[in-house]
């Protein structure tokens, strides 16, 4: 057993050193398997001399960001942890130009560095993982990219109309009005890279369309970057009919959860289906995201990893 000191000069700082609930503190105790304490204006870190050290490096690193900026983000304390560690590489991919100003977007984990370099690199791309991992947020990025450098003439954002324990049929309004609800979170991840008034104007020019995946049925679509959200959510024969609308010059980005799958009992999801055909086909590549890409709430990767294992035993 091997112990370290931390002098602190200013105790301010520490509730942002140690983050809410002491959230930057668990993270570091549990991926190093060390002891940490606090007391008389010291942190002390106890465990075995290799983690105790790497521990250490880790403290001191980010209490200079807490000097320096006044506050830690979560992703500073992931940054840190992983390189110190080794256990995830930094991202290599260069950010991703959008068109709303001042806003610049950037993978943030091995995974989503993946991802991201296999839509540059790929005309086909599946990408599969939980909620929270960016799988539609890169993806329209890298449309927006793609749009602005003109290497493509439209963004085509599709969905598939399918009820999470919902009837579509009750829900009100016209047919629009009862579609709108599930192309919201394709909207809600445009307008973060287009402000609203020229969203507006590109799809009055017929510049980016979001569609139900329905309205896809007979068309061929050349020199556009199409998206496919909750992918998981097709039948096989829809996503068929999605993938052989492209046309040339064209790039798709198939995005999904297959823990998620709304689908009604004993019907295959086309997304699972077209993974395994798929696999060998060149120009094809598919992404596996996990829980370590989350980049939403901290909790996202509490509550997907409480989901994962199921409910616990009450003790008696």
């Amino acid at each position: 057993m091997t112990e370290s000191t931390i002098s602190l000069a200013d105790t301010d700082s520490l509730l942002s050193l140690f983050g809410a609930y002491d959230q930057h503190l668990r993270k570091i105790r549990e991926r190093l398997q060390v002891e940490i304490t606090h007391r008389d204006g010291e942190i002390r870190v106890a465990g075995p001399q290799p983690a105790v050290a790497q521990a250490t490096d880790i403290l001191e690193e980010l209490k200079t960001l807490v000097e320096r900026r006044g506050k830690l983000d979560e992703s500073d304390v992931a940054r840190v942890l992983d390189r110190v560690t080794g256990q995830q590489e930094v991202p290599t991919e260069g950010p991703i130009e959008v068109l709303s100003p001042g806003r610049q977007v950037r993978p943030r984990t091995k995974g989503q560095d993946r991802y991201v370099r296999a839509i540059r690199t790929h005309d086909l791309v599946f990408a599969v993982g939980p909620s929270g991992t960016g799988k539609t947020y890169l993806a329209v990025a890298l449309a927006v990219e793609a749009l602005k450098n003109r290497r493509i003439r439209k963004i085509v954002l599709v969905r598939p109309a399918v009820e999470a324990g919902e009837r579509l049929g009750f829900l009100p309004g016209d047919l629009q009005a009862k579609i709108n609800p599930y192309l919201r979170p394709l909207l809600d991840a445009l307008h973060e890279m287009i402000d609203y008034e020229q969203v507006k104007r590109n799809m009055e020019q017929d510049l980016i369309e979001v569609i139900p995946l329905a309205y896809m049925r007979g068309r061929t679509l050349n020199e556009a970057f199409i998206i496919l959200d909750e992918a998981q959510n097709t039948t096989v024969s829809q996503m068929k009919m999605f993938l052989t609308r492209m046309g040339t010059g064209s790039k798709i980005v198939v995005a999904g959860d297959t823990t998620q799958i709304d689908l009604p009992p004993h019907t295959r999801s086309g997304l699972v289906d077209a993974t395994s055909r798929l696999k060998e086909i060149e120009g094809f590549a598919q992404v596996q995201l996990s829980k370590a890409d989350i980049v939403r709430h901290r909790l996202v990767q509490d509550i997907v990893r409480a989901y994962e294992e199921g409910p616990r035993k009450r003790r008696t």
